[in-house]
């Protein structure tokens, strides 16, 4: 089980002093949205130059051009991108054979699908790397989380790995890893406490047990 730090509402110079604080403790760091929105794949560029010992995601959210989104976040740097479960199936394959020319990986979120069964199915086909559950920000105002989601898609997923995002605490951490996801996603869980490293700290050694 592997451990993803969220970075989303900070600058280049902000995510890097995070990831310096726990990158013992961390296997992926993921340039959220909203980073890559305000400062482009540079931030992916930049986060993998000081850290090249950890995997890079570009969350770029990919919903069309799948192989030319795939190929400029690889050329930035990037090990594994994400491509939104919704999107068309060409999409989702140009993506995967892009990633398969820089030896990187997909991972595909499942924010949105309304069938999630269905859905995981046919996307585990295409061969994609990983599918996460997501909780989005929306969705946890309104109480939700992807607990019983990653449940329906650990069911029917055969090849790919599965991996959980979303609202995840250190609290609720001992849940999530019992439905064994392959990749745990955190963000403000370890950003939004007072000691991150603590928090990160404590977070390898629950997953690391698992």
């Amino acid at each position: 089980m592997e451990l993803q730090l969220a970075l989303d509402l900070v600058d280049i110079p902000e995510g890097i002093k995070i990831v310096a604080e726990v990158a013992e403790y961390i296997d992926i760091v993921e340039i959220g949205t909203p980073i890559v929105i305000n400062e482009g794949l540079r931030a992916v560029k930049e986060m993998k130059a000081a850290f090249p010992n950890l995997r890079v995601l570009a969350d770029l959210k990919v919903m069309d051009a799948g192989g030319y989104e795939v190929m400029k976040a690889s050329e930035a740097g990037a090990d594994i991108v994400t491509i939104l479960g919704v999107s068309d199936d060409s999409t989702i394959k140009g993506a995967v054979e892009e990633a398969k020319k820089h030896n990187n990986k997909i991972l595909v979120d499942m924010i949105n699908v309304k069938n999630l069964e269905e859905r995981a199915k046919e996307v585990d086909a295409l061969g994609v790397d990983y599918i996460c559950v997501h909780s989005g920000y929306d969705h946890q105002a309104e109480g939700k989380n992807s607990f019983e989601e990653l449940m329906t898609i650990k069911r029917v997923v055969k090849t790919a790995k599965t991996a959980i995002a979303g609202g995840i605490k250190l609290s609720t951490l001992p849940e999530v890893i019992r439905a064994n996801p392959d990749l745990v996603i955190v963000g403000g869980g370890i950003t939004g406490e007072k000691d991150i490293k603590a928090a990160a700290a404590e977070m390898r050694k629950l997953v690391s047990q698992a």
